[in-house]
């Protein structure tokens, strides 16, 4: 039986690519073994500065185990889906494609070649998360509010790039795909308008069992926001992504005090101990290696990739009209 570790091939090298090269050279699960970047400059210094290869494209993929695809969100049907035809599994960034048929055919191509497809959704991987999955219940009502300030670098909206991810877990924790979904977006920034990338997204999703959810996410903000709040019959979850903890809210009792003005009530706070510690970029890794050791679920893992895509897809249409 052979020992050796999975070799993996990283295309691109840009921030995120970057971070991807990073956690795959640290890991003990396996090895990068190939940079793929078509600017010489930069994928030559990337792959030195983490001790692989490095190649301007690919053809065969020969002696490659498995691919991770972080190159730009226009690129990523085309890669993805040379890397499906050759066999190899595959982990793209977030958003799968840039549109959703391109998506869902990568979906489908995946599914009837039986090969790993998986779809960076990082914030599932977030230790908050993790946790709160543990313990959360009948989710009534979710909020989620991702904001941040302009990156000009980024050239898509904001709803594949950001409101996609709390779309996806507020899916998650409801437990099922929402029934409707409206969409409202705002364009504020020449460039914005001009390339129909939106800066701000806010979307309310209503589901089978009558919760609802409201999302909103925005690159125009003058901080970094990342809160996820889960309200349940009694308790109140609220989920710092970037502090990384949860707090707990039970409202016990309220009265309007005769002898003074105000309002008074009472409410249990609870801080429960975060179980995980492991950095997202690499519990995601993990997970990945088990689909492409053939551990984990592989057709469970795919059917995950599309609701939250097509609720994105919705409250884009939704918005236009």
């Amino acid at each position: 039986m052979s020992t050796s570790l999975p070799r993996i091939a990283l295309v691109g090298s840009g921030q995120m690519g970057s971070l991807h090269a990073r956690v795959i050279s640290q890991s003990a699960s396996c090895e990068l073994a190939l940079l793929i970047e078509p600017r010489e400059e930069q994928g030559r210094a990337v792959a030195e500065r983490f001790s692989t290869t490095w190649a301007a494209d690919f053809d065969d993929l020969k002696g490659i185990d498995a691919v991770v695809v972080a190159a730009a969100t226009q690129a990523h049907y085309d890669i993805a889906g040379r890397i499906l035809d050759l066999g190899k599994p595959v982990l793209v960034e977030k958003p799968l494609a840039t549109t959703y048929e391109q998506s869902a055919d990568l979906v489908e191509r995946a599914a009837a070649a039986d090969v790993p497809l998986m779809c960076g959704l990082l914030e599932r991987f977030n230790p908050a998360v993790r946790t709160a999955r543990e313990f959360a219940g009948e989710v009534w009502q979710v909020n989620g509010v991702r904001h941040s300030p302009f990156v000009s670098r980024i050239a898509t909206g904001v709803a594949t790039d950001l409101l996609i991810h709390d779309v996806d877990l507020a899916i998650g924790f409801i437990g099922s795909e929402p029934t409707r979904v409206k969409g409202e977006f705002g364009y504020f920034h020449p460039a914005s308008r001009d390339n129909q990338a939106e800066d701000c997204a806010d979307a309310v999703l209503r589901f089978e069992s009558g919760s609802v959810a409201t999302i909103s996410a925005s690159r125009v903000s003058q901080r970094k926001i990342r809160q996820l709040s889960l309200l349940e019959t009694d308790r109140l979850i609220e989920i710092d992504l970037l502090r990384r903890d949860i707090t707990i809210y039970r409202h016990i009792a309220d009265d309007m005090p005769a002898d003074r003005d105000g309002y008074q009530q009472q409410t249990v706070i609870e801080i429960p101990t975060i179980r995980y510690s492991e950095e997202p970029l690499s519990a995601q890794l993990n997970h990945y290696l088990s689909l492409v050791a053939g551990t984990g679920d592989i057709a469970g893992e795919r059917d995950t990739i599309l609701p939250a895509h097509r609720a994105v897809h919705e409250a884009t249409v939704s918005a236009s009209s």
